[in-house]
């Protein structure tokens, strides 16, 4: 499956940045905005974060790539993917 990669920045209540990827199937190219902002305010309330401190801005589309078996499964279950690379936590 090939997927786009969208770098993401969020700065937390506590005034930490997170920094983490979404990950989106590539077919929904002319929709992927709306709906990669969505997953990530998704994401963002799971984790307790105010969703609403996400904007396009800080969500910027990177590359697109082959998803690896564990994430293909990942976003066929739930239509999208996280990885976490800073104060995720």
């Amino acid at each position: 499956m090939k997927i786009a990669v969208f770098d993401t920045y969020v700065v937390r209540p506590d005034g930490r940045r997170m920094h983490f990827d979404i990950l989106v199937p590539d077919q929904d190219a002319d929709r992927q905005e709306a709906v990669v902002l969505a997953h990530g305010r998704r994401y963002l309330a799971a984790k307790g974060v105010p969703a609403e401190t996400l904007q396009a801005r800080e969500c910027r589309f990177c590359h697109t790539e082959f998803a690896v078996p564990a994430v293909e499964a990942e976003i066929r279950q739930t239509g999208f993917a996280i990885i976490e690379m800073e104060n995720c936590d």
